[in-house]
């Protein structure tokens, strides 16, 4: 189980090098998941307030904000104080409308029924009780509103598999080590895709959490996935 202040200690860490390692170690690959993602909530042409959880350097934060309806509202939030500081220079060079906040995704800053839709970008298996989060994003988002979750995880090919777990386990540390001068991170990092509860496990958990309407794909030989729920319009 991930621990929130060794989670914050750690991005706040590896923050610098955290966007060039991300693309070089997924090939890029990491932009075309998020773009596909982002349609899956960006599907109305009229204002939607959007919240990015566990938003870190904002790329999909910024993502939404360039594909959104004008007059939208688009807020990330994060426990990472030094991932956020590199976000917010980027949102600036994008030149989107989008703000970061400081923020647990266990204990959200936000009343009820706030959010048209929200995202998470390769967030969610760092979170500390999954569950409660999950509760939490239920509670803030209006009813008929969409939970969108982008997150990486294991193929279900056996030879795609193994070659992924060996990469994941013995070259990525290596390299994310040497570059990021921190060996640590890049061995948690491949442990969490790995001990990421399975697809049908995890809709479980939205489904208990209230989600409706729950799907999952795959992308790129099951490597990436998107799930999605949606707040039922009545619920009790």
């Amino acid at each position: 189980m991930a621990n929130k202040e060794g989670i914050r200690k750690l991005f706040n860490n590896i923050a610098a090098d955290y966007d060039r390692l991300n693309h070089l170690l997924s090939l890029n690959i990491d932009k075309i998941w998020r773009r596909k993602a982002v349609r899956q909530i960006v599907d109305v042409r009229k204002p939607l307030r959007v919240l990015d959880v566990a938003c870190g350097t904002g790329d999909l934060t910024i993502e939404i904000a360039r594909r959104v309806a004008p007059g939208s509202q688009v807020t990330g939030i994060d426990l990472s104080e030094g991932m956020m500081a590199i976000g917010r220079e980027k949102i600036a060079r994008a030149g989107v409308t989008a703000e970061m906040v400081l923020g647990d995704c266990e204990a959200l800053p936000y009343e009820a029924n706030q959010f048209d839709r929200i995202a998470v970008g390769f967030g969610v298996r760092n979170f500390e009780h999954m569950e409660r989060s999950i509760r939490e994003m239920f509670r803030v988002l209006v009813p008929g509103g969409r939970l969108l979750i982008l997150e990486l995880s294991l193929p279900t090919n056996t030879f795609i598999r193994r070659c992924y777990k060996f990469y994941f386990q013995k070259i990525l540390p290596i390299v994310g080590g040497m570059i990021s001068g921190n060996y640590g991170a890049y061995d948690y990092l491949p442990a969490s895709v790995i001990n990421f509860p399975v697809p049908k496990r995890f809709l479980e958990m939205m489904e208990q959490a209230g989600f409706c309407e729950l799907k999952q794909k795959p992308l790129t030989f099951g490597i990436c996935r998107i799930y999605i729920g949606t707040k039922p319009l009545q619920h009790d």
